[in-house]
């Protein structure tokens, strides 16, 4: 079974092969521009591409005959080492970008150039460690491995099934468990069987994430998760399919702004070695702000996905695929928010 583009592209085996080849070649592509440190987004990129590899490959696992070095399991040990210098980049950039040092009273200025100085040197040992991952055995034989299958890759049975046929069967599961995840009932409560929205104040807003800020950082890879495996289908489905696909995007970039603001967080608080509303009290208190603003942010999209006619809406237009060859259109999704 092989095929060389998305037009010949007919089974499951195919598309499985689309992607993971797609996702590799734009993850090496960044290789070297990561290795020489030349441009941060280099090491967004190739760890983005990482990323949607190891969805691919778990997705598509059914299709797949994966050389063991080649599989999501391997290709997660590396993207977490890419991750970690990513994480320090982006807090980096937020502080020297988002908050002004220099309206910071003069009693905090010292702490927060000392911050600085601290994350660059965790920044420079996590850069060490993704040199010596992708100069690593682990990540060459999975390189190689993973060449080699494309160049002549195997398949399980379930590769010979048409794309259309089973596209429900495999994006329905994601979705499910999306649904289900129990970080949509932070900050709701339920009376008679109907569920509500809280108005939760900014203090409760942060005692919900001292308790349970995990399950919300946990629901937005989640929600990464589908939008990957959903994003690689789009030519199956209408247009009330790609309105889905575009709101996954935003829940994970909200959900991220939140995270980002607790990560941003604890890390000061971690390299001063303080409590961070007594050394750095302004700007504490500017990300307890920014973060109850995302949790604003958060509520509408949270409101609608709670709702179960969305929920039906978005399972009934996973149900009905259509072949890319054909000039019909989808049926839109009926608006109801």
């Amino acid at each position: 079974m092989k095929s060389d583009s998305k037009q010949s592209a007919n089974t499951l085996g195919d598309w499985a092969k689309i992607a993971l080849e797609k996702h590799f070649q734009k993850t090496i592509q960044y290789e070297e521009d990561v290795l020489s440190d030349r441009d941060p987004e280099a090491l967004h990129q190739m760890r983005v591409g990482m990323r949607r590899l190891r969805s691919a490959a778990k997705g598509f696992a059914p299709a797949l005959d994966l050389p063991k070095a080649a599989r999501h399991s391997q290709i997660g040990k590396i993207s977490r080492s890419l991750g970690s210098l990513r994480d320090l980049d982006v807090l980096l950039e937020t502080l020297e970008t988002d908050y002004d040092q220099d309206a910071l009273p003069e009693v905090e200025k010292e702490a927060f150039k000392r911050a600085i100085i601290l994350l660059k040197s965790e920044r420079n040992q996590a850069f060490d460690a993704v040199k010596e991952t992708l100069n690593s055995e682990i990540y060459f034989s999975f390189k190689n491995s993973l060449a080699d299958w494309l160049n002549n890759p195997t398949y399980g049975e379930m590769a010979l099934l048409p794309i259309q046929d089973i596209l429900p069967d495999l994006l329905l599961p994601e979705v499910s468990d999306l649904f289900l995840h129990p970080g949509w009932l932070l900050g709701i409560k339920t009376k008679k069987g109907k569920v509500k929205i809280q108005n939760l104040t900014e203090t409760e807003v942060e005692e919900l994430f001292a308790n349970q800020g995990e399950t919300l950082h946990d629901l937005r890879k989640q929600v990464k998760r589908v939008r990957y495996q959903m994003s690689l289908f789009k030519k199956f489905y209408g247009e009330a399919y790609s309105e889905y696909v575009e709101d996954l995007q935003e829940i994970q970039e909200v959900l991220g702004k939140m995270q980002d603001s607790v990560v941003l967080a604890e890390t000061l608080a971690r390299v001063l070695g303080c409590n961070l509303q007594e050394t750095l009290p302004t700007l504490a208190e500017k990300l307890l702000e920014n973060r109850y603003l995302s949790w604003l942010e958060w509520q509408p999209l949270h409101q609608k996905y709670l709702k179960p006619e969305i929920r039906d809406q978005f399972r009934l237009e996973l149900l009905y695929p259509y072949s890319s060859s054909k000039s019909k259109k989808a049926p839109k999704k009926k608006k109801k928010d």
